[in-house]
C-alpha cells in the first residue's frame, strides 16, 4: 500500500506514461525550470530576511506598511 491507496506499481506505470508523453528531455528542462524558480524564491526570501536583519517584527511591519500603501492607492481610485 503506497500513498493514499496507490501502490508502487501504479506509480511506476503513471511515471512511464508521463515519460512517454513528454519525453525525458522535456521533463529534464521542466525540472530545471522548477528548480531555478525555487532557488530564486529562496534567494528572495533570504535577501528580505537580511534586509530586515532577521527580525520578524521588522518583516511583519514592512508587510503591514505595504498593505497599508496598497489600501491607500485603492482608496484614491
Amino acid at each position: 500500500m503506497g500513498i493514499g491507496g496507490i501502490s508502487i506499481w501504479q506509480l511506476l506505470i503513471i511515471l512511464a506514461i508521463i515519460v512517454l508523453i513528454f519525453g525525458t528531455k522535456k521533463l529534464k528542462n521542466m525540472g530545471g525550470d522548477i528548480g531555478g524558480a525555487v532557488k530564486g524564491f529562496k534567494k528572495a526570501m533570504s535577501d528580505e530576511d537580511a534586509k530586515h536583519g532577521d527580525n520578524p517584527d521588522a518583516i511583519t511591519q514592512s508587510a503591514q506598511n505595504k498593505v497599508n500603501e496598497t489600501e491607500k492607492e485603492k482608496d484614491k481610485v
